[in-house]
């Protein structure tokens, strides 16, 4: 298994090789057993749970916790950024952050 090296820009869909390529990875590496890191053995139930618990403890405690908010959004896209899979609201946050610090988009988009 490698790495795959592609560039993609905002508004540019991801080129189909690149993801057939990145899909049969994927399948390759859901097959392949596990690899286990010696100066990490596996956790048991106890540790699973135990860990579970401080998750859930730091959630709760969390100072800033990120809003939740409904927006608007074009079905076209909404579509776009669900093709990119798990995760998709989180890089749209990142691109919204992008756009607000950066004045030139802002302005594009004002119209």
């Amino acid at each position: 298994m490698g790495t795959i090296v592609s560039t993609v820009r905002v508004g540019q869909k991801i080129p189909k090789e690149v993801l057939k390529q990145a899909k049969k990875q994927y399948r390759e590496a859901q097959k392949a057993p596990p690899v286990y890191d010696p100066d990490c053995p596996p956790s048991g139930p106890d540790a699973l749970e135990e860990f579970a618990a401080m998750a859930r403890e730091h959630r709760k405690n969390r100072k800033n916790p990120l809003p939740i908010v409904a927006l608007r959004i074009q079905p076209e896209v909404l579509e776009k950024y669900k093709a990119l899979g798990r995760g998709y609201s989180g890089i749209m946050a990142d691109v919204l952050r992008v756009a607000a610090d950066n004045p030139e988009i802002l302005k594009k988009a004002h119209v």
